[in-house]
C-alpha cells in the first residue's frame, strides 16, 4: 500500500537525518558490531550459501570475527546466485526480466516486489543485483536524509542521469519530491529541452554527462540554477570538479554506490564519508603509507542479496585532516578508480614500477593547465596514448617533459607516446579517463 511506503521512507530518513548521532568512533563501531551480529544470524538463516560459510556467529561481534569469514567479489556472487540470495530467485530468470529491461528500455518489471537490475560491467563482467521492497523504502529514506540541501518537507525536482532507470530509483519519488530520469543513451539536445521545461532544483549525473550540461549553461544556451549538483557513476577528475564548480559557482557532491551498496557521500562541506552505519568497510592496502585501500565491504542491510566481505577493485585515498563536520565517519580524500587502472612500467633495474591513476591525472592538468579534456591509455608496458583537446604542439613538448622527467626520477624505462585527438566516450558507457588495456 502507498501510505506504507510512505511510512517506510519516512521512518528510514527521520533514523539517519535524527537518530543515529556518534560523538565518537568508538561509539560508532559499537554500533556497527551490534547490528552486524543480528544481521549474520538472519543471513545464515535464509541464505544456504553462507549457511556453508559463516558458522558459530557470536552473539557479539568484532572486526576480528569478520576478517576470519570468507571474501567474495562479482564472479562467486555469480556462480552462487541462486543459493546466496534469500528471495528463491534464479539466476537465469533474473536476468531475463534484467535484459528484457535493457532492451525495452521499461524499467518497472519485478519479480514478486523485487527489484532486478544489471550492473555496468566496469569491472570486466556484468553482474544481478535484487533488491526487495522494504530495502528500496530504507535505501529510499537513508539517501534523502543524507542527500537533500533542506528537510524533506522542502518541494525538489530531482533529474537523476543514469543508464539505466529502475525501480529502486523511483522510490524516491514521493510527495514533494518528484524524481525525473534521463537515459543516458538519449541525445543530449533532448536532454537539454528536458531541463529547460523541468528547471530542477537537484541534478544528478556522471561528471562526463555534468561536464556537458554545464558547458551548455556556460554558453548561454541553458539556464540553470539547483540548489545541490551530485556526481555518480564516474570518478570526478580535478579538470571536471574545477570547471563545473566554475560555471555552477558551488560545491560538486558526490555518491559512491556500486551495485554492491551506496557506500559513501559527501557533507555540506563537499567532504566524501563513507556509510558506515551502513555498511562496515575493511581496508586492505594498497599502499598504507600513502593511504591508499581497495574496501571490502559488508553491508548490513541488504537481505535479499547478502553482502558480506566483499572485495571491490576501487582505489580510495583517506583524509588525513579531519573534516569540519565532525562526523566520525571516515573521510575519504578522493576515490581514484580501479586497481585494474594502475599503470606499470619496467624499471632499467628489471623491476616493475606501478603508479596510481591521480599520479597520471596530475601528469596532464599540471603540465597542460589549458587542456578541457583528455584521456591517457596504456596498451602496454612501453606504450602510452594521450588523447587531449585541444592539442597543441606546445602542449604535447609540455606533457611529454613532465612524464619523461617523473619517469627518469623512478629509474624507469621511457615509453612511447603517442599523442591523439580527444575521442568523445562512447554513448552510456561510463568514462575513464585513466585506463589500463591488456594483460600485465
Amino acid at each position: 500500500m502507498l501510505w506504507l511506503r510512505i511510512l517506510s521512507i519516512l521512518l528510514a530518513y527521520v533514523k539517519t537525518k535524527y537518530f543515529l548521532k556518534y560523538r565518537t568512533r568508538d561509539q560508532l563501531e559499537k554500533y556497527q558490531m551490534k547490528r552486524l551480529a543480528k544481521h549474520l544470524r538472519y543471513v545464515c538463516k535464509y541464505s544456504t550459501f553462507y549457511q556453508e560459510r559463516l558458522k558459530n556467529i557470536p552473539l557479539t561481534m568484532t572486526m576480528d570475527v569478520l576478517t576470519t569469514f570468507p571474501t567474495i567479489d562479482k564472479e562467486i556472487m555469480m556462480d552462487h546466485f541462486d543459493d546466496l540470495n534469500t528471495m528463491g530467485i534464479g539466476k537465469e530468470e533474473a536476468f531475463h526480466v534484467a535484459l528484457e529491461a535493457e532492451e525495452s528500455r521499461d524499467f518497472e518489471p519485478m519479480i514478486n516486489d523485487v527489484t532486478i537490475g544489471l550492473s555496468s560491467g566496469t569491472s570486466g563482467n556484468r553482474g544481478l543485483f535484487i533488491v526487495s521492497e522494504k530495502e528500496r523504502n530504507a535505501w529510499a529514506g537513508t539517501i534523502l536524509a543524507k542527500l537533500l540541501p533542506q528537510s524533506i518537507r522542502s518541494r525538489e525536482v530531482i533529474a537523476f542521469f543514469l543508464r539505466a532507470n529502475s525501480n529502486l530509483y523511483q522510490s524516491v519519488s514521493e510527495g514533494r519530491i518528484q524524481f525525473h530520469f534521463f537515459d543516458l543513451l538519449e541525445e543530449i539536445k533532448t536532454h537539454i529541452q528536458r531541463l529547460k521545461q523541468l528547471n530542477p532544483t537537484i541534478l544528478v549525473a556522471p561528471p562526463s554527462m555534468m561536464r556537458m550540461i554545464a558547458e551548455y549553461v556556460d554558453q548561454g544556451e541553458l539556464v540553470l540554477q539547483p540548489k545541490k549538483i551530485i556526481t555518480v557513476a564516474e570518478v570526478l577528475d580535478p579538470i571536471d570538479k574545477n570547471y563545473i564548480e566554475k560555471v555552477f559557482n558551488q560545491i560538486i557532491h558526490q555518491v559512491y554506490q556500486c551495485t554492491e551498496g551506496f557506500l559513501a557521500a559527501t557533507c555540506k562541506y563537499g567532504t566524501l564519508h563513507l556509510n558506515e552505519d551502513i555498511v562496515v568497510i575493511e581496508k586492505e592496502w594498497i599502499d598504507e603509507k600513502k593511504k591508499r585501500f581497495s574496501p571490502i565491504i559488508t553491508d548490513f542491510e541488504r537481505k535479499a542479496q547478502p553482502i558480506i566481505r566483499y572485495r571491490l577493485n576501487d582505489i580510495l585515498t583517506i583524509k588525513e585532516d579531519p573534516c569540519l563536520c565532525g562526523s566520525p565517519h571516515q573521510a575519504i580524500e578522493q576515490i581514484e578508480g580501479r586497481c585494474d587502472d594502475i599503470f606499470y612500467f619496467n624499471t632499467n633495474d628489471g623491476g616493475s614500477l606501478p603508479i596510481f591513476p591521480d599520479f597520471v591525472r596530475r601528469w596532464i592538468i599540471t603540465s597542460a593547465p589549458e587542456v578541457r579534456e583528455y584521456r591517457v591509455i596504456q596498451y602496454q608496458d612501453s606504450q602510452l596514448e594521450i588523447q587531449m583537446e585541444p592539442l597543441t604542439e606546445h602542449m604535447k613538448e609540455q606533457v611529454e617533459n613532465r612524464i619523461q622527467s617523473f619517469l627518469k626520477e623512478k629509474n624507469s624505462v621511457i615509453p612511447t607516446l603517442r599523442f591523439s585527438k580527444y575521442q568523445p566516450n562512447e554513448k552510456g558507457r561510463k568514462l575513464k579517463r585513466v585506463e589500463r588495456h591488456g594483460a600485465f
